[in-house]
């Protein structure tokens, strides 16, 4: 009943290809994101800084309301911040009250210490990004495996071309396949190539609390051990209360990039089974429409689309929005931030489908070579080119006159190779024997090369 009621597609219709990302970017998970790193900073205070010096088994006690924390725990956090109406204070609060529990109420007061909201809030979000990109590079490397497989099983299989929509030079399966898994490998290296920063610097970043209260102690070098070290991102130097926020729009622009070209995949794949050159696995009890009882529809190609361009929208929106901000802060980057995982999820949801739906092709070489052998006008380009080689006149405009916008016979390019004056024996039957099928230039070899590159 609750995903019925779901007032997005992400917690109904969609919700089972989202489940992996509901406790990195949901509100437990922010608030989960939240108190590891306010530990992890009173961790870094007395184990680094050495403010304090508590007895016992400290650490312990400490890790282990991050160990431990559950929706329970989120829960008491939103509890009390309905009487403190502040997100961040409230998880403050929480483990103050979770020390105090564990008879540590003596360091509670290093919690947050110097800290303004964003400290928490941009190191939280650098973490749940890293996790969220994460999970989309996994679904792309199971999409990447998918295309890779098809470029390798049909590497050779003459196929042909389109180019404005008409028929243009043969080309193989594999080769346009081998062209996406190629542009997708990119996209993947560079959004894993992103480094994913965050600050620790204090209310508009420049350190005021932390040196007022210890003057002595190298600021800036111990911002940086600790977003370095405790958790394992990158430090920034320069910001004002907020991180600039610059690695979530490299991150963003990478999946618009990519999520752009599996869009162009998907619309090349549903052409491909408009025209039959790929049949569709039928899946028992599926309907395709409520009238037409024949129709298998390449749904999967359209709803990746669909999903792909709203994510497209909302990565295009966040990437520039966030790294905009009035003075040294406003808050419109908080309410636009809670939309991560709304983006996330509709890209996991477009390439989860895009994978389905290349799970049902099944390759109808029959079909393509039946579109070949029907266009010998194809092999225009080929003897054209080969007159130029032996100096025939107006090799171009003659074929251009035989063929342009008519469909002709193997006979009449047979006759017309035969009338050429200058191109010797050896190459009219070269030319004479060639067909569409045969005219794919190197496309096999250009899958060998990529995967031994």
């Amino acid at each position: 009943m609750d995903q019925v009621k779901a007032l997005t597609v992400l917690d109904g219709r969609y919700r089972r290809l989202t489940e992996s990302l509901r406790d990195i970017f949901s509100e437990y998970g922010l608030i989960r994101h939240r108190v590891l790193v306010e530990a992890r900073w009173l961790e870094f205070i007395i184990d680094d800084l050495k403010f304090a010096a508590p007895e016992g088994a400290w650490k312990a006690a400490v890790r282990e309301i991050t160990d431990t924390f559950s929706e329970e725990g989120a829960l008491r956090v939103k509890e009390i911040e309905r009487t403190t109406n502040h997100d961040v204070k409230a998880v403050e609060y929480y483990i103050k009250e979770k020390l105090a529990e564990k008879g540590l109420a003596d360091i509670r007061e290093w919690t947050h210490f110097a800290c303004t909201s964003d400290d928490i809030n941009n190191t939280a979000y650098a973490l749940m990004i890293e996790k969220g990109r994460e999970e989309v590079l996994a679904v792309m490397k199971d999409l990447l495996s998918d295309v890779e497989a098809m470029a390798r099983n049909w590497r050779d299989k003459p196929m042909m071309s389109r180019t404005h929509g008409q028929p243009a030079t043969p080309t193989t399966v594999g080769k346009e396949l081998v062209n996406f898994a190629w542009r997708i490998r990119r996209e993947m290296n560079h959004l894993a190539s992103v480094d994913i920063g965050a600050k620790m610097n204090g209310a508009t970043g420049g350190y005021n609390a932390h040196t007022a209260a210890f003057p002595e102690v190298d600021w800036i070098a111990a911002g940086e051990r600790f977003v370095r070290d405790y958790l394992k991102i990158s430090p920034l130097y320069y910001t004002t209360q907020i991180n600039p926020n610059s690695y979530i729009a490299e991150a963003l622009h990478s999946m618009v990039r990519a999520a752009s070209i599996i869009i162009d995949l998907d619309r090349d794949m549903w052409g491909y089974v408009s025209l039959g050159y790929f049949k569709q696995k039928t899946v028992a009890g599926e309907v395709g429409s409520s009238t037409m009882p024949h129709k298998v529809n390449p749904i999967d190609f359209e709803n990746s689309e669909g999903n792909l361009g709203v994510a497209i929208s909302m990565m295009d929106h966040l990437a520039v929005k966030l790294l905009n901000s009035r003075f040294q802060r406003d808050l419109t980057d908080s309410t636009v931030l809670r939309n991560m995982g709304a983006l996330f999820g509709y890209v996991i949801i477009g390439l989860k489908n895009t994978i389905k739906g290349l799970g049902k092709m099944e390759l109808n070489e029959a079909a393509m070579l039946a579109d070949l052998d029907a266009n010998q006008e194809l092999l225009a380009e080929p003897i054209q080119t080969v007159m130029r080689v032996y100096g025939e006149e107006n090799p171009y405009e003659k074929l251009k006159a035989l063929t342009r916008g008519v469909r002709i016979t193997e006979a009449e390019l047979a006759a017309f190779i035969d009338s050429l004056e200058k191109v010797p024996a050896e190459a009219k039957a070269r030319l004479k024997a060639l067909t569409p099928a045969r005219y794919v230039g190197l496309a096999a070899e250009q899958v060998d090369h990529y995967f031994a590159g």
